[in-house]
């Protein structure tokens, strides 16, 4: 299971009632690796001031890197995560989770790192499990 949903939670998306804000509250919850880190990138984005962040350090165990898949394999968590923070997310590999800017201005960076060459130059033995 990817989130945790509360029963109140359930009941209104039972009733059609979802409100996005306590949707990206049960993934924080739910999925608190995964939040932390993209959190971690958009501050790192602002701070630098650059059209994007990554990370390159795997997650410490498979919980861990279940998290981050889960969030980014899902349509409408990654949706709901790139509404809240405001940035464009793109990811390759099992953990190399980047945060861009949603404007033009990072088009062409974010068309490099979600590239095939991009993705087959990210490639190493120590990712051939992951």
């Amino acid at each position: 299971m990817s989130l945790d949903v509360s029963p109140a939670l359930l009941e209104k998306a039972e009733r059609g009632e979802v409100d996005e804000r306590e949707f990206v509250d049960c993934v924080r919850t739910s999925l608190p690796y995964a939040w932390d880190l993209i959190s971690s990138l958009v501050l790192q984005r602002q701070v630098d001031g650059g059209e994007f962040a990554d990370n390159q350090v795997p997650p410490p165990s498979e919980k861990e890197r279940g998290q981050l898949l889960r969030a980014l394999a899902s349509d409408a968590i990654r949706g709901s995560l790139e509404r809240h923070f405001g940035v464009r997310l793109a990811f390759q590999n099992c953990h190399r989770v980047a945060v861009f800017s949603p404007g033009p201005e990072s088009d062409a960076r974010y068309a490099a790192f979600t590239s095939v060459r991009a993705q087959l130059l990210n490639q190493s033995e120590e990712l051939r499990d992951c």
